[in-house]
């Protein structure tokens, strides 16, 4: 848990001006979300959890940038 909230004033709320609470629990719910399931892990070798584990990273001819949090986070994501 310290890990995720060190994390997520990092790149997240340190970043950002908050307005309100709402506003703060739908920015914490996004970067959960990324967290939790599109940020590469370590012990994963630097794959995200959401990942397919049978699909062979080759690399990518056309990329596609998702933005996260306004573009404070950006995905990349094969479209071919």
């Amino acid at each position: 848990m310290e890990r995720f909230i060190r994390s997520v004033r990092a790149e997240c709320t340190d970043r950002m001006l908050i307005y309100n609470e709402q506003h703060a629990r739908s920015v914490l719910a996004e970067y959960a979300e990324h967290y939790n399931s599109g940020r590469p892990h370590r012990a994963l070798h630097l794959r995200a959890p959401a990942d397919d584990p049978d699909v062979i990273p080759f690399p990518a001819q056309h990329i596609q940038r998702h933005d996260v949090l306004s573009g404070l986070i950006h995905k990349y994501r094969d479209t071919a």
